[in-house]
């Protein structure tokens, strides 16, 4: 009897979120793009090795790159590639999709920022959210909603214990 590949292992596990994107903007919608990564990039990400709270995405010629993610080489990794853990990657969507994030990002002033890198299928997505920046005031009023949100899991918690 042949042997079946357990999906479970790369079924929608997440490798990197970007936390401060939540905080710094406000996400209006949000797109599924793949990425092209070289083999040494793809053993990086399989141990989790990843920066990308500085990054955003880019138009340049009708194309759609990321840039500032960090993914540090293995020390284990190829010796005759010259690993470069800064590239700027190009994400991978459909034309349509290009389309209509350009003329956000061109028209509206919207950012482009990466949210979530993730396995789908055995193959790396990144999640791009199309953002807003927020102001000081909104950045407030974010921490005052978690802050309240925390205290009243706290009290409905001791309530539930005194009963």
């Amino acid at each position: 009897m042949a042997k079946t590949k357990d999906k479970k292992s790369d079924a929608g596990s997440t490798i990197a979120l970007n936390k401060r994107a939540r905080f710094e903007y406000h996400i209006d919608q949000r797109f599924e793009a793949g990425i092209a990564l070289q083999g040494w990039e793809l053993k990086s990400l399989r141990a989790g090795r990843i920066n990308f709270g500085d990054s955003y995405a880019i138009v340049k010629n009708s194309e759609i790159f990321l840039f500032g993610a960090s993914i540090p080489p293995l020390i284990s990794a190829s010796t005759h590639v010259i690993a470069d853990n800064r590239r700027t990657r190009k994400l991978l969507l459909h034309r349509k999709e290009i389309d209509q994030l350009i003329g956000a990002v061109e028209r509206k002033g919207y950012t482009l920022v990466p949210t979530a890198m993730y396995w789908k299928n055995s193959r790396v997505k990144v999640e791009i959210g199309l953002a807003r920046g927020k102001q000081e005031h909104d950045k407030r009023d974010t921490e005052k909603q978690r802050d309240w949100q925390l205290e009243k899991q706290r009290t409905m918690r001791s309530h539930n214990r005194a009963n």
